[in-house]
């Protein structure tokens, strides 16, 4: 009889450590994953970084070096191997297309596209620029070198960064990454879009991606869109806006979790 007592007891005692952990795992905030784009380096992403660390998120920066679409998602899929839980996958023009065809990857419970390309299957970066509608901004991309496209120094301030200072536009155009033709060109083979919900910040004076063209894309998503006034490069003058976005799409992961 006390046998029984015991091993009932027992019992209960595991399930509501059992309930519990379970409810502890539910309320887990999911871990963020940030890709930059073409022409910078992930440390624009500090900003955002602060203020969702200090938000209480875990939060990871792909440093993708921008040859290759294939490397770049390879990098991606490396630090999404690293997750322990659910992961808010988040890109920024390019990375669109990079997190679009690394996000397939199951712990990657929602995808977020700060003024990003959302590629189809079949579609690269390329093939989405290849036809600007009349009057659509045009990059100042300059004829690749040895593999590898820039923009023009002297107009990045305007079209990439017209929100920040001038110095800090000037830094960032001095300053940029190479970006590979065969990132450029690189074709999305799954699009994670199409099993996974998005969110999408479109950034109305963007003189890199036409708003058009922003909202085109996150409504063939089907993506929860949100709209703000900046620069192609909102990600470093508005962080706390960039920030709230990622957070509306990790607090859906959260309650979808429960």
């Amino acid at each position: 009889m006390k046998l029984s007592k015991y091993l009932a007891a027992a019992v209960v005692g595991c399930s509501m450590v059992m309930t519990g952990v379970a409810a502890q795992a539910a309320d887990a905030k999911p871990s963020i994953v940030l890709v930059h784009g073409g022409f910078v380096d992930g440390s624009g992403w500090e900003g955002v970084y602060n203020i969702l660390k200090k938000d209480g998120y875990e939060v990871s920066i792909v440093q993708n070096p921008t040859a290759s679409l294939a490397d770049d998602v390879a990098f991606t899929r490396r630090v999404l191997e690293k997750q322990t839980g659910p992961v808010v996958l988040v890109g920024h023009s390019y990375g669109g297309a990079v997190i679009t065809e690394s996000g397939t990857a199951p712990n990657v419970k929602a995808l977020v596209y700060i003024t990003a390309f959302a590629p189809d299957a079949g579609e690269s970066v390329q093939t989405l620029t290849s036809n600007p509608a009349p009057g659509a901004p045009v990059p100042p991309i300059v004829p690749p070198q040895d593999g590898y496209l820039g923009l023009d120094i002297a107009k990045f301030p305007a079209s990439f960064a017209g929100d920040l200072p001038l110095q800090k536009a000037q830094f960032m155009a001095n300053s940029q990454v190479p970006w590979g033709v065969n990132a450029y060109a690189g074709k999305i083979t799954q699009p994670a879009w199409k099993s996974k919900p998005s969110w999408y910040l479109v950034v109305t004076e963007d003189h890199m991606i036409p708003v058009a063209a922003q909202r085109t894309m996150a409504k063939r998503a089907n993506a929860t869109m949100v709209e703000t006034k900046g620069s192609h490069a909102i990600y470093v003058s508005n962080p706390k806006v960039v920030a709230s976005v990622i957070e509306q799409a990790a607090k859906s992961v959260q309650t979808s979790a429960k």
